[in-house]
C-alpha cells in the first residue's frame, strides 16, 4: 500500500496524470490531481464535506471524543488476527470506560454505548 501511495503523490498535479487547460485572462495548463486520501491538498474538498456532513450529526451536548491505541507489537499481532484483537480491544474499551463513567469522582453516570446503559437508567 505505501508503494501505492508513494507513487500517486509523487505523480500528483504532473503530466503523468493528465491535465487541461484553464483560461482566465491567460491559458495555462493545470496538472491533474492524484485525489488520494493520504495527501490533505488532494482531498479538500472530500474532506470539507465530510466534516460538514459529521456536524450535522452531532447532538448540541458537551461530549468527549476518546481514542484508544494498541502499542506496536499488539498492532502487528492485529494486523493478521483483525476481529479477535479488535473485538478484545473495544470489549475492554467499554468495561474501562464504563467503570470510569460510574465512579462518583468522575462522571457518576451512563455513558452511550455501554452494554449496562438502558434508556431510563440515566442519572
Amino acid at each position: 500500500m505505501e508503494r501505492s501511495v508513494m507513487s500517486a503523490i509523487v505523480a500528483c498535479r504532473t503530466e503523468a496524470l493528465g491535465g487541461h487547460m484553464e483560461a482566465c485572462g491567460t491559458t495555462r495548463v493545470a496538472y491533474n490531481s492524484c485525489r488520494n486520501r493520504h495527501r490533505p491538498k488532494c482531498q479538500g474538498r472530500a474532506r470539507a464535506a465530510w466534516l460538514a456532513a459529521r456536524q450535522a450529526d452531532l447532538l448540541p451536548v458537551p461530549y468527549f471524543h476518546v481514542v484508544f491505541t494498541l502499542l506496536a507489537p499488539i498492532a502487528a499481532i492485529a494486523f493478521q488476527n483483525k476481529a479477535v484483537v479488535y473485538g478484545i480491544l473495544f470489549k475492554a474499551a467499554a468495561e474501562s470506560m464504563t467503570t470510569l463513567a460510574a465512579n462518583p469522582r468522575r462522571l457518576d453516570g451512563l455513558i452511550g454505548g455501554s452494554p449496562s446503559s438502558t434508556p431510563g437508567d440515566r442519572h
